[in-house]
């Protein structure tokens, strides 16, 4: 072994001891069915507190598309007889946050407060009545849907947002994933709609509540019953229906603007595959790793097709998407094109080399103490942990996971995940 090699395994060893200890998660079950996760942090006076529920879009119905987004974003803007002012100024008062949103998966409300009993306890208080006692008041949902529909519009004339419905469309022709809100759709939406879908899927029996922050575990038990209580106890919820792999494909779409969008990609992850740790320090070899990839020395360093490009893959409760993406100028869309599928193939034929491989290992396990520096971000991957199920030592495993990987399991995982003759294809505002 020559000394480099002998820096950077010294180097990967030690930045996994020092990653090693995540912090301690602790998981129960509410009296109400919900699932909850804790983990106590006592470093800064702050309470984080997100409830998930399995009431994403793939959970809307055929012909509702737009009813997951509309449902939350009326959520807190009304709820236990107060209007949408009154709760932001006893937000503001308390100095507290509430936030959160809907994607493919899961819908969120999350509240951050001080810890301090006169201001947590009604911060949570008011969190609880958004949860079990919205409103959805008339005028409110005239206005909310009003503005998706004008929203929706505008993003529907410019041609990332038209290249990126393409895409999914194609990778999902005939599943959730694929389905978009458009404005008929949203405006086809009455009231009842929203409250039909509230009703089904903000529930207890699918909810998961993530509490991480300066309480005890005593009063994070308390917390959970009283804010998941009220909660309709609901069915158990059932896992999203399996993509379908779609054929490989590729499609074109005129558009005026001055740079071509390209998008290729395909379904290819789940949460909680065993192969997920090939593929990440794979993919920050192939795409992912910024200027060190293959991806940006071979189109953008070698030939300027494109200012940037980059792969990545979106594990989701069903396959998610393996995606790479770049703009370039028109003319340059094919040449752009073609050098990225020959380096994807040369990456699949060949795997990473030894060079890459450590440098991937290096970057993120030495990157990743940064994913856990704040209470926000401590929240954020808890609450994934606890959503799609994945083991509690999931943080404290991190690194080694990372550190094991070969080139050999690189190499088998995207065989099995990135299938060419799966691959589609879309190019926006292309010559």
């Amino acid at each position: 072994m020559n000394p480099c090699q002998l820096l950077v395994c010294t180097f990967l060893a030690l930045a996994a001891q020092l990653t090693q200890a995540g912090p301690k998660i602790e998981f129960w079950q509410a009296t109400s069915g919900a699932r909850v996760f804790f983990v106590e942090n006592h470093t800064l006076p702050i309470l984080d507190v997100q409830v998930d529920f399995a009431a994403g879009t793939a959970r809307e119905a055929q012909g509702k598309a737009g009813v997951a987004q509309l449902t939350r974003a009326l959520l807190d803007l009304g709820a236990a007889g107060m209007d949408e002012t009154q709760i932001a100024s006893q937000m503001a008062d308390l100095g507290a946050q509430l936030s959160g949103g809907v994607d493919l998966d899961r819908a969120s409300v999350s509240l951050r407060t001080l810890s301090m009993a006169d201001k947590r306890g009604p911060a949570l208080a008011m969190l609880r009545a958004i949860l079990t006692s919205p409103q959805f008041p008339t005028q409110v949902f005239d206005r909310e849907q009003a503005r998706s529909v004008a929203a929706l519009k505008e993003a529907l004339t410019r041609p990332d947002t038209i290249a990126s419905r393409a895409f999914w469309s194609a990778m999902y022709p005939a599943h959730a994933y694929g389905r978009h809100a458009t404005p008929e759709s949203v405006s086809a939406l009455g009231r009842a709609d929203v409250l039909a879908f509230h009703a089904a899927n903000y529930t207890a029996q699918g909810a998961t509540v993530t509490i991480v922050g300066d309480l005890s575990r005593s009063q994070a038990g308390l917390l959970a019953e009283e804010l998941t209580g009220g909660l309709v106890p609901g069915a158990v919820v059932g896992p999203v229906a399996v993509p379908e792999l779609p054929l490989a494909g590729e499609q074109r779409i005129a558009h005026p603007a001055a740079q071509a969008h390209l998008l290729l990609g395909l379904p290819a992850l789940k949460r909680g595959d065993p192969d997920f740790f090939p593929l990440v320090v794979g993919n920050y070899s192939l795409g992912g790793g910024g200027f060190v990839s293959r991806l940006m020395k071979e189109v953008r360093d070698k030939r300027g097709l494109a200012y940037s490009v980059s792969s990545f893959f979106q594990p989701l409760g069903q396959l998610g998407p393996f995606q790479i993406g770049m703009q370039t100028k028109k003319a340059q869309a094919n040449d752009a094109l073609k050098v990225t599928r020959e380096v994807l193939a040369a990456f699949l034929a060949q795997g990473p080399s030894e060079v890459e491989l450590q440098a991937a290992k290096q970057n993120l396990i030495g990157s990743f103490p940064l994913r856990l520096d704040s209470n926000r971000k401590l929240l954020d991957n808890v609450a994934m942990i606890g959503f799609y199920g994945l083991p509690l030592d999931y943080l404290d495993r991190y690194p080694e996971n990372i550190e094991k990987v070969t080139a050999a399991d690189i190499q088998a995982a995207f065989a099995r995940h990135v299938r060419p003759e799966h691959l589609v294809t879309v190019v926006v505002a292309g010559e």
